[in-house]
């Protein structure tokens, strides 16, 4: 068996890249809109500090060797699909969150799914590539989280300031949101974008050990 047509190939790295994009801009929502937050849902220092670090890394930092075992086992293309759309999800129930444990609970699962992504996509790319080509697209995936630390900030903004302006009137769901649930529901269906490209590719199998 071949690898797979080079344009296919770099097709899915790009999407990858994109998954990668939205991990990071969902992870990094928080720090841009924590005022609004605390705010609303009355929130304390620590309150605060837990969102921002324990209640994202707790799952992110423990369960990656466990996913990775499961990427060697399963379907890489089925694990970024789930991962994916369980933090998209859990980003999108973030908008909605009425207390400090419904938030927490939320960016635990937010942590949970994004840390399926970089060992499923890895492993993946290996299956695309021939051992001396796989730097450029291992590197471009990685290059579109390095990207999107800033990107964030900018998008999380924009979508704060739209809804603030009522720039979303009409629109079913966000008009009745305040600005930084509507920037948690707008990130959160990002995602899914990710998802429906993903959902007609096929997987690669056997590859990365030649």
């Amino acid at each position: 068996a071949s690898y797979p047509d080079r344009r296919r190939a770099w097709w899915l790295v790009l999407v990858l890249a994109l998954a990668g994009v939205v991990s990071v801009i969902d992870r990094t929502l928080l720090s841009v809109i924590v005022d609004p937050v605390r705010s609303e849902l009355g929130l304390g220092e620590v309150q605060i500090g837990l969102l921002q670090g324990l209640a994202f890394g707790l799952f992110y930092a423990t369960v990656g060797v466990p996913l990775g075992l499961m990427v060697d086992r399963h379907s890489r293309r089925l694990i970024v699909i789930c991962g994916v759309s369980l933090w998209s999800a859990a980003t999108l129930a973030s908008g909605f969150a009425e207390s400090f444990g419904e938030l927490f609970a939320a960016r635990l699962l937010v942590g949970l799914g994004e840390a399926a992504l970089s060992p499923a996509a890895i492993s993946a790319i290996a299956d695309l590539f021939p051992p001396q080509a796989r730097g450029r697209p291992i590197s471009v995936f990685l290059m579109g989280q390095a990207v999107a630390s800033g990107l964030g900030i900018s998008v999380a903004s924009l979508i704060a300031d739209a809804a603030a302006a009522n720039a979303f009137a009409g629109v079913p769901v966000l008009e009745g949101l305040s600005p930084w649930r509507a920037v948690f529901f707008v990130c959160g269906l990002l995602g899914f974008i990710v998802v429906m490209a993903l959902l007609p590719t096929r997987e690669q199998i056997g590859r990365a050990h030649v």
